[in-house]
């Protein structure tokens, strides 16, 4: 059953490692893959030479970083709350509609995205208008679109976080809530005596694992809404590539950004998992 699996793993995902070999060439098209002129570590040298190469490193660490965070504050707090609630089909209607946005392309969101932001005729800067508050272009204001892109971010994926935190509640004893109540605990100091600490092992566990994400900025969010005019705060590692390697036809260097990456990745969810393994005795295996 699982050997479908296994070859489609090995067929997509290490069969493709031979091609990290094109970091060290000075790869044409019209040659053969095994006729291309090495380079050895030039196309390294000259992405790290590269104006505002530093800057985009910047800007995928400062995105990423806030995305995780946002990730695991938003949903925890909501699955409190959603905890809270009595009436189970409003508590469902609820979570339904919460990750319901997680299963949207960002092709599909981008384009709703840029017509509410829209510093014009957008909905949320009229309604900003309303209370006397002036047009704010967030998708093309360098300042605020990196905040932007967080904050669509965690409402398009905090839903589907929040069914983590929810499912980990549910596994907590309710004799300790009861113990809780016995003692004179209100809802609040029950959450914050009983179910916070509960749920400190998935959250510890989650942020850990989030530290290979590191230069995960999200390309697929970036590249449908962003624009040269931000390209100073909102470029990030694969934006770079795709540019590169893509728009440039510079398939080496392209390269070299992408090895590097992944070298810097690998490193950190090594690093992620030994965490995991001190903090909360997770093991994959």
């Amino acid at each position: 059953m699982l050997l479908p699996a296994v070859i489609i793993t090995i067929i997509f995902r290490y069969v493709p490692i031979g091609g990290l070999s094109v970091a060290f060439m000075d790869y044409q098209t019209v040659f053969g893959f095994f006729d291309q002129e090495w380079v050895g570590w030039d196309n390294f040298t000259y992405i790290f030479n590269l104006p505002g190469f530093y800057n985009v490193l910047w800007n995928t660490f400062f995105i990423a970083v806030m995305k995780i965070l946002g990730n695991l504050i938003v949903p925890v707090a909501f699955a409190l709350l959603l905890n809270e609630v009595r009436h189970k089909r409003y508590k469902q209607s609820v979570q339904t509609l919460l990750y319901l946005p997680h299963f949207l392309s960002w092709v599909a969101l981008a384009g709703v995205l840029v017509d509410i932001l829209s510093p014009s005729s957008g909905i949320l800067n009229n309604v900003l208008g309303f209370f006397g508050v002036k047009p704010i272009f967030f998708l093309g204001n360098p300042d605020i679109f990196p905040y932007t892109l967080v904050i669509t971010d965690v409402w398009k994926e905090f839903g589907w976080g929040t069914i983590i935190y929810l499912a980990a509640i549910t596994t907590i004893d309710p004799t300790q809530y009861e113990a809780a109540i016995i003692d004179g605990a209100g809802r609040w100091k029950q959450t914050m005596h009983v179910t916070l600490p509960a749920l400190a092992p998935v959250i510890i566990l989650l942020t850990v694992l989030g530290i290979g994400n590191v230069l995960q900025a999200g390309f697929d969010q970036v590249y449908n809404l962003y624009s040269p005019q931000v390209y100073s705060t909102g470029d990030i590692i694969d934006t770079l590539v795709y540019r590169i390697g893509i728009v440039d036809v510079q398939f080496g260097p392209a390269a070299a950004v992408g090895f590097f990456k992944s070298v810097v990745s690998f490193i950190l969810i090594v690093t992620g998992y030994r965490l995991a393994h001190r903090l909360t005795g997770y093991r994959v295996f």
